[in-house]
């Protein structure tokens, strides 16, 4: 009876350990940033740290974080935000089994798709509070702005203007992302931007920019760095701290 118990919990530390997959690697980072991990431990992630299945990354109010995925498509958090990564699943071999599904729950993000988003962009998806993205291979910012957190703007650092209202605003710089809710889906192509307050509006085209900013370090806007030949970020040395 031992005997059986043992295997069983060795079965189940192996099951466990296979579901946590490597999604990707945080190849930039300008400041602290925490990953909650499927089990409720709570990592502090470094240059070089691993992304899982699962992980919801959380940055602090300074910190912009990239994140490179196996099937080199890129996430750049922006400070203040939190983003999960629900699913993640790349193989070359392997087409059918490619699955991309994250979560903005609050912040920002700029968005650059890979080899999955280029074969199977159905099988990408963008959750946010009030509708969910999906992509035709493309580069776009994305920005939630919780009902109780707006965050205000301005056209000079002297010169203040009003808070933008609270919701999701969207801007594509390359490609074309379709928006949708329950009230509607909206398409919006390179150069535009896109708007709704709750998942009960659909989403509308933009005018103008409303206030969208990116403005990362400059090293974010260069090379990420060489991968492996099989387009896997390298592994690191590096010893995460890990908060129990």
């Amino acid at each position: 009876m031992l005997a059986g118990a043992m295997l069983w919990l060795v079965l189940m530390s192996m099951s466990l350990h296979a579901f946590a997959q490597v999604a990707g690697t945080v190849t930039q980072l300008s400041g602290p940033m925490m990953a909650k991990k499927a089990d409720g431990k709570v990592k502090i992630l470094s240059l070089k740290s691993e992304v899982e299945a699962g992980d919801t990354l959380v940055t602090e109010k300074n910190t912009y974080a990239l994140v490179k995925f196996i099937d080199n498509s890129e996430i750049t958090l922006k400070p203040g935000t939190t983003f999960v990564v629900e699913q993640f699943a790349y193989q070359a071999d392997q087409p059918d089994g490619d699955r991309a599904s994250f979560n903005l729950l609050k912040g920002g993000l700029r968005s650059l798709s890979g080899l999955l988003g280029k074969r199977n962009k159905e099988k990408f998806s963008l959750k946010t509070p009030v509708a969910t993205i999906g992509i035709r291979g493309t580069f776009f910012i994305v920005e939630y702005l919780a009902p109780s957190t707006p965050v205000p703007t301005s056209v000079a650092p002297t010169v203040p203007t009003p808070a933008r209202p609270p919701g999701l605003y969207v801007q594509v710089l390359d490609g074309l992302i379709h928006v949708t809710n329950p009230a509607g889906t909206s398409n919006f192509s390179a150069g535009q931007f896109g708007y709704t307050p709750n998942f009960r509006q659909p989403p509308v085209l933009l005018p103008a920019n409303p206030g969208i900013s990116f403005a990362p370090p400059p090293v974010f806007n260069s090379s990420t760095g060489p991968t492996a030949s099989n387009g896997t970020p390298g592994k690191s040395n590096n010893v995460d701290c890990e908060v129990r």
